[in-house]
């Protein structure tokens, strides 16, 4: 029995796969306002209510790996070694992601057309700076769960929000390294040099805290 259920859910990965691919090609191409869920679904060879069925908002296609990064935030805070603090831990995965090459601080060609995508559209802007809100809640749960305090505890809505001010800047930095120079080795250095000088702060204005 589980075998149809395990080629179901390849599928319905394959067919999500299929429409996020289509879709991040056409709003490279022509820009996101510019395209309609119809021709989405065309592209992808599906029907309209099966995209909106994988993607509730068109913004959902274009932001696909949004609940992958809050899951990926939530889990090292989760597993983390209690000998290392909270803000520590996120400052190693910073460095764990560069390592592992992974998408989330990509800086290259491609990575340009994805940051150019969203200056272009309005609606991708708002939709980004919401973003950055809800995964400033996540990271508030994630850091006041793994040191057993309530999810009001103000230090962790402190840390929560310097370390994505941290992380924002140096983001934006890198992107803007790599736009000027065309190297991504140089534009990694640059995020992690800038997640480096930050934890430094937020270290300091925790200190007192479990969270440093």
């Amino acid at each position: 029995m589980s075998m149809p259920s395990d080629r179901r859910s390849r599928k319905r990965l394959a067919t999500r796969q299929g429409i996020s691919d289509a879709a991040t090609r056409l709003f490279f191409e022509r820009g996101f306002d510019h395209v309609t869920v119809d021709e989405i679904a065309a592209a992808a060879d599906v029907g309209r209510m099966t995209v909106f069925n994988h993607f509730p908002r068109k913004e959902d296609m274009f932001f696909d790996r949004d609940e992958e990064g809050r899951e990926i935030l939530r889990e090292v805070l989760r597993q983390r070694d209690p000998r290392v603090p909270p803000i520590e831990t996120l400052r190693l995965l910073a460095h764990r992601l560069v390592a592992e090459q992974s998408p989330y601080v990509e800086f290259s060609a491609r990575s340009q057309g994805f940051i150019e995508t969203i200056e272009g559209s309005e609606t991708l802007k708002a939709r980004a700076r919401a973003i950055r809100d809800e995964i400033a809640q996540v990271a508030t749960m994630a850091l006041s769960e793994c040191v057993g305090r309530e999810p009001t505890d103000p230090a962790a809505h402190l840390a929560a929000g310097l370390l994505l001010a941290t992380w924002t800047v140096a983001f934006i930095q890198a992107h803007r390294t790599f736009r000027q120079s065309r190297d991504t080795k140089k534009a990694k250095a640059a995020f992690l040099a800038l997640v480096d000088q930050g934890t430094i702060g937020l270290k300091a204005a925790m200190a007192g805290t479990p969270y440093a």
